[in-house]
């Protein structure tokens, strides 16, 4: 199928975006990388009068790594934080989570903030975003403010931004030196998304944890940032009880739905393997 008609804007900053979102109003929609509205754009399942196109956009671009958070434009594509070193040698993570996403041919075009703002339970970016603790900028007319990543999600595509507010940062906190951090996904094929996926980082001085996150993808209608999963870790010597007790509560804040990736029971069994080896790749990183 193709797209019903639609009226095509490409305008070169912010403002114009937001003037064309607010004539317009619910009948008009941006685009990033494309790749969750333009198939549903063909499907005729989203009915978009006119599409802002967010490309020109140079004020939405770059990766800023300053001494204690990294800004990244909401138009930087996957492929552009897998090539960054700085940002690797800043916050690994992101490298290691953008290559499991899709494909490179997706990945070229693929932008983080499409990641992020869609509210897609699938994928990988808005639960890394959460286990690092980012905020998203929004942008609308009545003007800036900043939301956490673990306050964004609501509900599967429902989030905090408002129809016409634009996400066009991602703000991330540096990782403590020596953090571990790990991101660990299992799915079916390449360019896939996650039966289960999760994103840990861990802190350790003297052999005791002294602070963890842990989030999960896929595996509820939001992502899941749990907290009971990182306070078992926090103050332990990361040995196997207390890493058998985080996976246990990680396991206790998930809601997965039998789909064609399985039923409900292999999602958590998948999902508590998963978690356990990013959990002992995280360990193994971390440095006192």
């Amino acid at each position: 199928m193709i797209p019903s008609g639609f009226e095509y804007h490409r305008p070169a900053d912010v403002a114009g975006a937001l003037s064309i979102l607010q004539e317009h109003g619910d009948d008009a929609r941006v685009i990033a990388g494309g790749h969750s509205l333009i198939p549903m754009m063909k499907l005729r399942m989203a009915d978009v009068d006119h599409l802002i196109d967010l490309q020109d956009i140079d004020a939405l671009k770059g990766i800023s790594i300053g001494t204690d958070e990294v800004t990244i434009g909401a138009m930087v594509t996957q492929h552009e934080l897998i090539e960054n070193d700085a940002l690797a040698q800043a916050v690994p993570i992101i490298r290691e989570a953008a290559l499991v996403i899709a494909d490179p041919q997706v990945r070229y075009v693929g932008t983080i903030g499409g990641n992020v703002a869609n509210g897609d339970p699938g994928n990988d970016m808005p639960g890394l975003m959460q286990c690092l603790d980012a905020r998203f900028e929004l942008v609308g007319p009545d003007g800036t403010r900043e939301v956490p990543a673990r306050e964004f999600y609501e509900a599967a595509y429902f989030t905090a931004r408002e129809d016409e507010e634009i996400l066009t940062k991602v703000i991330i906190p540096v990782p403590a030196a020596g953090t571990g951090q790990a991101y660990e996904k299992q799915k079916r094929k390449i360019g896939d998304y996650a039966t289960a996926a999760s994103g840990v980082m861990i802190q350790t001085e003297g052999g005791v944890c002294t602070a963890a996150s842990i989030a999960m993808t896929n595996l509820a209608d939001t992502p899941i940032w749990c907290e009971a999963a990182s306070d078992a870790l926090v103050g332990s010597d990361l040995g196997d009880v207390a890493c058998k007790a985080a996976v246990a509560a990680a396991i206790d804040a998930i809601e997965p739905v039998a789909d064609n990736r399985g039923p409900v029971e292999f999602k958590k069994h998948v999902a508590g393997v998963i978690l356990r080896r990013a959990i002992d790749r995280a360990i193994a990183r971390a440095s006192n």
